[in-house]
């Protein structure tokens, strides 16, 4: 393997490969980039002892980006209920900005300020380790309906709900 990544000039080279029977992790010198994943995945594939029908992906190791979704109405068009998790999930699905994003876990919706009728959406995403796919997502606009909802950067949101009678 480091032998073809060599070929091709790449900075990276195998330092440690571990499998079982479910799996092969394999541990490099620096982060690879898809040039050099196509090239490990060939490597394997052209391995005697591995059934290449049954290698479904490479990927990278992830991490999460925190993000927040911006005005977005904290109730559903029509009716007096508020927004819910599945509603936001089904937006994120057919915006174009979401394409290729994968959410680690079910969005967290709270309202804006007690005399507000806006949502704060915190949704947690899978991403690289250089965090591409956050920022490509930051400062971004998409519609709702007749509002503009904005992307943010946020930390880690602790999951913690506000006091409803003071908004802390």
């Amino acid at each position: 393997m480091n032998r073809l990544l060599k070929n091709i000039k790449s900075e990276i080279s195998t330092n440690f490969i571990w499998t079982n029977n479910k799996s092969i992790i394999i541990i490099t010198n620096k982060v690879a980039m898809t040039s050099n994943l196509n090239i490990i995945e060939k490597y394997i594939k052209d391995l005697n002892n591995i059934d290449s029908s049954n290698i479904k992906s490479l990927r990278l190791s992830q991490l999460k980006s925190y993000l927040k979704i911006l005005n977005i109405s904290y109730f559903v068009k029509d009716t007096n209920l508020p927004i819910t998790i599945d509603i936001v999930e089904k937006i994120i699905q057919t915006t174009y900005l979401f394409n290729d994003i994968i959410l680690t876990f079910c969005s967290c919706v709270i309202k804006a300020s007690p005399k507000s009728n806006m949502a704060i959406i915190w949704i947690n995403i899978w991403d690289f380790q250089n965090s591409t796919k956050g920022k490509l997502l930051i400062n971004r606009c998409f519609n709702i309906r007749h509002y503009i909802a904005t992307i943010r950067d946020t930390n880690i949101n602790s999951d913690i709900s506000q006091y409803e009678n003071c908004w802390k």
